[in-house]
């Protein structure tokens, strides 16, 4: 991997308990990089964190602990470092027609962030600068859908403007928070051959946060697997996906159609992210653990917690006793 565009180190991130009860850790110590060109998929089911933490790291949320840099500078959280800073990074959320203003044109949809980060340009220069953008996502000739309203366009048109607001500031990352989770099967394909020709053509680094390994599998270079606030699992998307060693990725792999192995059903729900259990926060799930197969490291399983996985380079980890045990 080439230089950190974004590193986080320690990251924790609480929100107040209701009615007296404990805060809740939804993101409980994280780190994690983004090289330059690279895309990152940040995996795990719903709760786990990881859209807490894709804010976090665009300085929507502020961290109680740890540090967010970009390019080698901590992130200030000034009003207008924050706004410089969403200038070079930028949000591209699940829902088209949420993000999208009904009201609005698509040019005056893709030109609403040159006017509110205050990029002064003419009326011909930036009639360009969304030309170009609505041209990089992929709707062409741009002039056509200028005039046109987000009910006039289909799933996958709309996720391209949401892309193109985001590429008219020529930001270095986008943040894609489930990208193609409300498109058609047929239109998924298409969006992220779209983000690895954005990545290809303009050195565009990407996190996508997405629940789905397989869409992982088809655009990551990496992947950080997340389970209860904490980065279990980490390196290079073939690497993993090939040979997970966490019990939790493994599950998860196990239901994809192409994965030829029995689906692993895990029992119960994820524990309370203001009650995280001791030991391995994944125990009470686990079914290695359940088998039988962890015998020699159950105890410690229960027990002893693990430290913060570092998911950065080409190195890969797990957290998991059984698997730095030697399990298989």
């Amino acid at each position: 991997m080439t230089r950190a565009l974004l590193s986080a180190s320690g990251v924790r991130v609480a929100f107040p308990g209701r009615r007296g009860s404990p805060p809740s850790r939804a993101v409980d110590g994280v780190d994690l990089e983004i090289g330059a060109g690279e895309i990152v998929a940040l995996v795990g089911e719903s709760g786990c964190g990881k859209t807490t933490l894709a804010r976090t790291l665009l300085g929507l949320v502020r961290p109680a602990a740890g540090t967010i840099s970009f390019a080698g500078e901590p992130l200030a959280y000034t009003s207008r470092a924050l706004k410089a800073y969403r200038r070079r990074a930028q949000l591209v959320l699940q829902d088209p027609s949420g993000s999208l203003n009904p009201r609005h044109t698509v040019y005056e949809a893709v030109a609403e962030g040159l006017r509110i980060h205050g990029v002064h340009r003419s009326g011909a220069a930036e009639r360009e600068a969304v030309a170009g953008a609505l041209a990089r996502a992929g709707l062409r000739p741009p002039e056509r859908f200028f005039l046109r309203y987000p009910h006039e366009l289909s799933g996958g048109q709309r996720q391209r403007v949401v892309i193109a607001g985001a590429l008219v500031l020529e930001p270095e990352l986008i943040v894609a928070d489930e990208p193609v989770a409300s498109l058609d099967a047929s239109v998924r394909g298409e969006i992220l051959a779209l983000l690895l020709r954005l990545r290809d053509e303009l050195g565009l680094s990407a996190l996508v946060v997405t629940h789905d390994l397989g869409l992982a599998w088809n655009i990551a270079d990496r992947v950080a697997v997340m389970y209860l606030g904490r980065v279990v699992e980490t390196g290079p998307v073939e690497t993993v996906l090939t040979a997970p060693r966490h019990p939790y990725t493994r599950a998860l792999l196990s239901v994809l159609p192409e994965s030829g192995a029995e689906p692993v059903v895990l029992a119960g729900e994820p524990p309370d992210p203001a009650r995280i259990p001791g030991g391995c926060r994944f125990h009470a799930r686990c079914q290695v653990l359940a088998s039988g197969a962890a015998a020699g490291v159950a105890d410690r399983c229960r027990t002893e917690p693990l430290p913060v996985l570092r998911a950065g380079g080409e190195e890969r980890g797990a957290a998991c006793h059984w698997a730095a045990a030697g399990g298989r």
